[in-house]
């Protein structure tokens, strides 16, 4: 079987992914906007997803990954990166020779807008609370629209190598707590993730892709302050409360279907997740 991968929107995940592929001996194309270069042994292929005719001579793919992300936060910037891209690709490889196998669109839990921490599954009513989750369903809608299989991996919020704010923020001692669900996926995890539905002779048109631990904001916070070795972080007032802002969510996300599915996590929480990162930041 020809193992032909094009990963559109190589950035912090679709790197990993990239690296990952190449690993079992995938050709990769790396589709992206800017200069940098691709990892070694990766095609670069620079183009603007959202320019007219800027995919004309992109090289075919048997399995297709779609991580484009929005340049600003803006209903415009949403739209043209995870609807009006989306659309301009699934043409384009509909005129492929053959078509892909599959297109894996990456989406996020942000599509539900649940607030009161219920816990949410692929069933589960997605009425997103403003027009981030609304774009992105609107691009997952297209995506399953192609002529050609399609999976939507929704991630909760990605973490990783080179992403410690939170941990400097408690650090500093600048973190505030709320009893709040959150849910995250470590960035490694999310690009396995990804290798391992693209590998499945089958898949769910729709999984979610978060660890096995969703916890309150607080439980995260207090467990990296002792490791660090500083101060519990004060809860936050009233106006610092995420769910004094619109979009604020509440909810408790489940995995159940990508384990299901034969996927195994590297770090399976955030205990695992965090742990890793600690390295030159315990006190």
């Amino acid at each position: 079987m020809s193992k032909r991968a094009l990963v559109a929107g190589a950035g912090y995940v679709g790197i990993a992914l990239a690296e990952r592929l190449l690993g079992r001996g995938y050709e990769v194309t790396v589709l992206r906007r800017s200069e940098a270069p691709a990892p070694r042994g990766a095609l670069r292929f620079r183009a603007d997803l959202t320019a007219p005719g800027a995919l004309d001579a992109l090289p075919e793919a048997d399995v297709v990954f779609y991580l484009a992300s929005a340049d600003a936060r803006s209903e415009a910037a949403y739209a043209a990166a995870y609807v009006s891209g989306v659309s301009r690709l699934v043409l384009r490889l509909a005129r492929q020779t053959a078509p892909p196998r599959r297109l894996l669109y990456v989406s996020s839990t942000a599509v539900y807008g649940q607030r009161r921490g219920e816990w949410v599954d692929e069933g589960s009513l997605a009425e997103p609370l403003d027009f981030t989750g609304r774009r992105l369903l609107e691009g997952e809608a297209v995506a399953r629209g192609a002529p050609f299989p399609c999976t939507v991996l929704r991630l909760g919020g990605i973490y990783g190598p080179g992403r410690v704010a939170l941990l400097e923020r408690v650090r500093s001692g600048a973190a505030r707590s709320t009893p709040r669900f959150t849910n995250r996926i470590h960035r490694d995890d999310a690009a396995a993730a990804l290798a391992h539905l693209a590998s499945l002779p089958e898949a769910p048109s729709t999984i979610i892709g978060v660890d096995c631990a969703p916890a309150p904001a607080a439980e995260v916070l207090g467990w990296l302050a002792e490791r660090l070795g500083v101060a519990v972080p004060a809860p936050a007032s009233p106006s610092e409360r995420p769910e004094a802002g619109r979009s604020a969510t509440n909810k408790r996300c489940s995995n159940a279907l990508l384990l299901a599915s034969g996927f195994r996590f590297r770090y399976p929480t955030y205990r695992e997740g965090y742990q890793s990162l600690l390295g030159g930041h315990e006190a």
